[in-house]
């Protein structure tokens, strides 16, 4: 999103079976178990990320932020925007990607969650891959193409409402694709823009959409104080916070950070994924 301002793995232990044989040909004596020796436990399914019941009428559930509580957690949310016509201007040198970015969150060790285009992980499948198969962040769906859901959204090309789902599916596609294994069922608008068709479009998808309380103001600008400040000033408990990971339309995210995730502890918040807030939210723990 531009601002101007999934196969449950289900493991089971084989068990081997032998027999101990009794000299002279008798008959086989019955196993004996060795002192200290268990039998390999089967593994549980990993959890089903967490998402919220449909809306009114059916339509797919929007998230804006999680629970004002004593618990001050906040999460980080970075969008790796790539439209689906910008493969000339990447080929030219243009740097959609920021691993200086993603270099920083682990360095201060912040959970965050990336909401990937399909465009950008088929441009940057080693960086997806990395980022997707790290614990402290998890990947979710911003559309293939980075077209918008609505008229009239920041500019931006617009997708037809017959191609709404398929956009969305083309892009846990290309995650796949560049070995992104566990996608989230997350999905963010790009540009943030949704109405009632697209909502109701994307319900058999089975996805969250998600949305933000606190924005970044990072698109675009060249003042990083200036950006640290209006998240400082606009970031409560529960809040999801909109930023971008894209050093060409982003390009002072990264140094704000260094600013926002200090002083943001300092105030005693705990930083957190998407999901671990709309488990809260759905009264999961």
């Amino acid at each position: 999103m531009i601002l101007s301002v999934r196969s449950f793995a289900l493991t089971c232990a084989l068990g081997v079976l032998g027999a101990a044989l009794t000299a002279c040909g008798g008959p086989a004596a019955p196993p004996v178990a060795r002192q200290g020796h268990h039998a390999p436990a089967t593994s549980a399914a990993p959890p089903r990320p967490p998402t919220l019941a449909p809306g009114p009428a059916g339509l797919t559930p929007v998230f804006k932020n999680g629970p004002r509580s004593r618990d001050k957690t906040v999460a980080l949310t970075f969008d790796a925007d790539m439209t689906a016509d910008q493969g000339p201007r990447a080929a030219a040198g243009e740097h959609f990607d920021n691993p200086k970015l993603i270099a920083t969150l682990r360095a201060f060790k912040v959970p965050a969650t990336v909401f990937m285009t399909g465009r950008w992980a088929d441009e940057y499948p080693r960086e997806a891959r990395d980022i997707g198969r790290d614990p402290q962040f998890e990947i979710a769906n911003h559309s293939y193409s980075h077209y918008a859901f609505t008229d009239d959204c920041y500019g931006l090309p617009t997708v037809s409402e017959d191609r709404m789902r398929g956009d969305v599916e083309r892009a846990y596609a290309a995650f796949k694709r560049a070995g992104v294994r566990d996608a989230m069922p997350y999905f963010r608008f790009p540009g943030g823009c949704y109405d009632q068709r697209s909502l109701r479009t994307l319900s058999s998808v089975g996805v969250t959409a998600v949305q933000w309380d606190v924005v970044s103001g990072d698109a675009f600008a060249t003042d990083a104080d200036a950006v640290a400040r209006q998240v400082l000033d606009g970031v409560r408990p529960g809040s999801v916070v909109v930023m971008h990971c894209t050093r060409s339309a982003a390009p002072v995210t990264e140094r704000a950070l260094r600013t926002i995730v200090p002083e943001l502890r300092r105030k005693g918040f705990r930083f957190v994924k998407v999901s671990q807030l709309i488990g809260a939210s759905a009264g999961r723990h």
